[in-house]
């Protein structure tokens, strides 16, 4: 999805809500990049409240790209990771022109912890209304002939 800035507010579309992972890439040699990206967690976390917090920290990934121009660099790497640990997401930097293989490690990355996320809640118990229902059912739903 591409999200544009807009009068100092993000503007997000419902990809937001119904994503199960995010890749959020900022350039080290640009400080408005890290402060956009910065902003993009914000949102990311503000709009999934009260979902499983552990798969959603799980399935953000958060990059600083550009490696490869370290002598422009305006972020430090050490930003991108404090940033990671307060948001409690992942975290890498990397060069996309230089090391492709970098960039297929990291996706691979995602995809397994997105996958995962599925797996857990595919294990999830059913909710307390449908166990009743099967309580009640059990115990109400077959008749028994009475002597």
């Amino acid at each position: 999805p591409s999200f544009q800035p807009q009068q100092g507010k993000l503007s997000l579309t419902d990809e937001l809500h119904w994503a199960d992972g995010f890749i959020i890439v900022y350039d080290i040699s640009d400080r408005a990049s890290f402060a956009f990206a910065k902003a993009l967690l914000y949102r990311i976390r503000e709009s999934h409240t009260g979902v499983c917090k552990k798969m959603v920290e799980s399935s953000i990934f958060l990059v600083g790209n550009k490696q490869d121009l370290c002598h422009m660099r305006e972020v430090g790497w050490d930003e991108g990771q404090k940033l990671a640990i307060d948001n409690k997401c992942q975290f890498c930097e990397l060069s996309a022109a230089e090391h492709y293989q970098e960039v297929v490690a990291m996706f691979t990355k995602v995809l397994r912890n997105i996958t995962s996320n599925f797996k857990v809640k595919e294990k999830r118990r059913p909710s307390g209304s449908k166990s009743m229902a099967k309580l009640i059912n059990n115990v109400f739903g077959k008749r028994r002939k009475s002597v």
